[in-house]
């Protein structure tokens, strides 16, 4: 929660950062969520009520205000850069002290009414300018003559044409777009970037969810999806090949002995990942719960940044968005990735007979570095093996 610092006779006190996180020393004041004009007293607050929004590079931030009362200024701007502590606002709890501006705004009025007297007199001046435009005219007529160089680069065929500057928008990134941007670009230049494909048949982990779907939402209170069945196979997976669980660090390898998986979310602020820690002891119900929660959080922006921490493997669905087939880049410092694919109802050859199935494509990116192709291919025909047949959970084979 905020601080408040009281100034003055205690009717005034200060909206200041919170504290945002142990990695998190700075971050951006996006916008302010209430206004304050000059024309009028600034909006009224209550207590704990967001006034405005610090974007830092992993989550977005909102600041409260600590008391009820009215905006009586912003102390700082949209787009600075702000600390925890930094004030940003002043609160009046009387909400006094703010609307003595509006005079201030009404001498402007009466000055504004004012301007037109002036205006005559620069009416009366306006034929001089006039003068210096005619003569300043008669210049560029001797120029005239320069325009001819200007056409033979335009009939160059070699020379694009660009579109003008003034069809183009140009906007400041936003600080977890640039977090993204540097975290992948890192990843790039770090890792031994490979990645192996397979294919799976989706008929058994459909036709599963599609027979239990109802029972399991009147037991559970939440719908049965396919991530819960790739997330059991990805745990499966890791447990058979714990290499594609671990990560170097300088010269050693450290093996973790659990497992938590993040997902990948795409939001309309950028890319984010929460995770679902010691995925290995849940159960199909447990997984979608987590999933269904966390997700909720990301899309609404107020997923917290201890539930974006660490993560052993990533599962991207990039299938949601239409994706039939994609290389994923690793999330540091994990070592490795599962992506997901479209379903697409394609023909199979099943058992001499060709008929229609619904497929999807899988790619595992991983850090050659560490991985070695066997374990991956290995690693990937498991998650194939177990979502096309779900028994062989139960049946530990």
């Amino acid at each position: 929660m905020l601080n408040s610092n009281s100034t003055g006779n205690g009717d005034v006190v200060d909206a200041v950062v919170p504290f945002m996180g142990e990695s998190i020393s700075d971050g951006t004041l996006a916008k302010f969520l209430k206004s304050m004009n000059l024309a009028d007293p600034g909006d009224r607050v209550e207590v704990d009520e967001p006034i405005a929004q610090i974007e830092t590079d992993k989550v977005t931030i909102d600041v409260a205000s600590p008391e009820a009362g009215v905006i009586q200024k912003f102390v700082a701007k949209e787009g600075d850069t702000v600390e925890p502590g930094t004030k940003i606002a002043v609160i009046s709890k009387s909400g006094e002290g703010v609307a003595h501006v509006a005079p201030s705004e009404k001498t402007p009025d009466k000055a504004a009414s004012q301007p037109p007297p002036p205006a005559d007199k620069s009416d009366e001046d306006k034929p001089k300018p006039k003068v210096e435009s005619a003569s300043a005219l008669e210049k560029p007529k001797k120029a005239t003559s320069p325009p001819p160089p200007p056409p033979p680069p335009k009939h160059s065929a070699t020379e694009p044409q660009l579109p003008p500057k003034e069809r183009e928008r140009r906007v400041p990134m936003t600080r977890l777009r640039k977090r993204v941007a540097t975290r992948l670009k890192d990843s790039q230049n770090t890792f031994a970037l490979l990645t192996t494909f397979n294919e799976v048949d989706m008929t058994n982990l459909m036709k599963l969810r599609s027979e239990y779907k109802d029972a399991f939402l009147e037991k559970h209170g939440v719908k049965l999806g396919l991530m819960s069945g790739f997330v059991k196979a990805a745990v499966s997976g890791l447990q058979n090949q714990p290499i594609i669980n671990a990560v170097i660090d300088g010269d050693d390898i450290i093996y973790r002995d659990y497992i938590d998986i993040s997902i990948a979310v795409g939001t309309p602020k950028g890319l984010v990942v929460p995770v679902i820690r010691g995925a290995e002891k849940m159960n199909f119900a447990e997984i979608e719960k987590e999933i269904n929660t966390l997700a909720k959080k990301a899309s609404n922006g107020t997923i917290s940044i201890d539930e974006m921490a660490g993560g052993s493997f990533t599962i991207s669905n990039g299938g949601v968005y239409g994706s039939l087939l994609s290389t994923p880049i690793i999330n540091p410092p994990q070592s490795a990735i599962l992506g997901m694919h479209t379903i697409v109802s394609r023909p199979m050859v099943v058992g001499g007979t060709i008929v229609p199935r619904p497929m999807m494509y899988i790619a595992l990116t991983y850090d050659h570095r560490l991985i070695d192709g066997r374990e991956a291919v290995f690693f990937l025909r498991r998650i194939k093996d177990v979502v096309e047949d779900p028994r062989r959970l139960l049946l530990d084979i």
